[in-house]
């Protein structure tokens, strides 16, 4: 059902859109607390007023541009109602004030290429020159129109509980559009974004909510039935439900993490799962003696690294915004000391994958490059031979997915095997 557009409702989105720019805090933590105190709003009016402002954030620089200097976070509201969402002047009319109809008509007929390739992209500059640098202008152009689009829902079958055919055979029956997945064998994409909390299959646990590409690094993994595993950066703990179910509920799964929210948050997807083998730990830091005490006997580490989240923009585009130069060089360094930890627990024969949502070769490559260098009992194994045999065909040594050519979020990984 859509919204009903007022006034009022418009004043919903400009106060949201108004503690969003202050940049202090995640987007969707600012939405989700705006909806908490304002719980009259209904879920039509909810969904047009995260759409707005998510709009506003994906399009910031070009929507800037054409408010051509008469910039406001209303106006800025308008332009991408009027821009991003398709909307008409009758449509905006409850809304516009006199004379506002020929300035909007002059913000909508900007000519894109009056725009600089960065403000056309809706790209900070420092992070335009460094993907036009690693991409070209022309890819760069394309990714970052993939970014700038609504990311899809895409969920995990849960193999504990049923298949894929038995899900999207629900789905098919419940009148829920819904097709599997390209890459991942576990994938099932939406072709909405239906509300899924009280559904039957996710509420008994055989689906969970997983961008496929994230699914990749389950396979890359490969977890064994009855092996030492570890979630080195397990947060909220999807990846790590994913390994549980792929090492069929044997052996043992141990979830780190930082930060005891991220582990409690996986408290209910677990007890959904049914899955029994998962630990869930929390740690101070890499160093942390919980971790040294399995130094060495660890079969498989995954190393979802703390990271710039620059892959991710689709769902989370303040990102490009709240990251900067600065603060990629301190994850960095951050990823490097990571990957070095995880590295020790793995036992001669053992891997560990190193993985980012990350677009930026500083934050992929780099790290693995420089790991590699500086311990040669490692060696890199070819991701598309692991991912083969999966009956995932994707080429090359590392794992590169990225929005405009795999439509999935952008992600990096490198499988690394510890020689024997």
């Amino acid at each position: 059902m859509k919204a009903r557009f007022t006034p009022a409702l418009f004043a919903h989105a400009e106060a949201v859109l108004g503690q969003l720019l202050d940049f202090a805090y995640p987007a969707d933590a600012v939405v989700s607390r705006y909806f908490r105190e304002h719980r009259a709003l209904g879920h039509a009016d909810r969904a047009f007023v995260a759409e707005t402002v998510f709009a506003v954030l994906r399009r910031g620089r070009s929507v800037e541009a054409r408010c051509a200097g008469k910039l406001s976070d209303r106006k800025r509201l308008i332009v991408a109602l009027a821009m991003e969402r398709g909307w008409d002047e009758p449509e905006l009319a409850p809304v516009l004030k006199a004379g506002e109809a020929e300035w909007l008509r002059a913000a909508k007929n900007m000519a894109v290429s009056e725009m600089p390739p960065a403000v056309r992209c809706d790209l900070p500059d420092w992070l335009y020159a460094r993907l036009a640098a690693q991409y070209g202008e022309d890819e760069t152009a394309a990714l970052a129109a993939a970014l700038n689009q609504p990311a899809p829902l895409d969920l995990r079958v849960n193999t504990l509980k049923t298949d894929r055919d038995a899900v999207l055979a629900r789905f098919a029956a419940d009148g829920i559009a819904a097709r599997p997945g390209a890459l991942s064998p576990l994938a099932v994409r939406l072709a909405g974004k239906p509300a899924l909390a009280g559904y039957p299959l996710f509420v008994d646990g055989a689906i969970e909510v997983q961008d496929e590409g994230s699914q990749l690094l389950g396979y890359l993994l490969d977890p064994k039935r009855g092996e030492m595993v570890v979630d080195f950066c397990a947060g909220a703990g999807g990846k790590t439900l994913q390994l549980g179910a792929l090492m069929r509920n044997t052996g043992r799964l141990y979830a780190f993490d930082v930060a005891e929210k991220r582990l409690a948050k996986m408290k209910p997807r677990l007890a959904r799962s049914s899955l029994s083998n998962v630990h869930p730990v929390r740690i101070e830091h890499e160093r942390d003696s919980k971790i040294k005490r399995l130094a060495g006997k660890i079969d498989r580490v995954l190393v979802d690294a703390p990271c710039s989240g620059l892959g991710t923009l689709r769902r989370n585009p303040d990102l490009k915004w709240r990251q900067s130069e600065n603060s990629v060089a301190e994850l960095a360094a951050k990823q490097a000391l990571i990957l070095a930890a995880a590295a020790k627990l793995v036992k001669p024969g053992g891997r560990v994958v190193y993985a980012t949502c990350s677009l930026l070769h500083e934050e992929n490559a780099a790290i693995v490059d420089a790991f590699l260098a500086a311990h040669p009992e490692f060696t890199l194994l070819p991701a598309s031979a692991i991912l083969a045999r999966h009956g995932i065909a994707l080429e090359g040594d590392l794992l590169q997915l990225l929005p405009h050519r795999h439509h999935t979020d952008g992600f990096f990984a490198a499988a690394l095997e510890r020689q024997a």
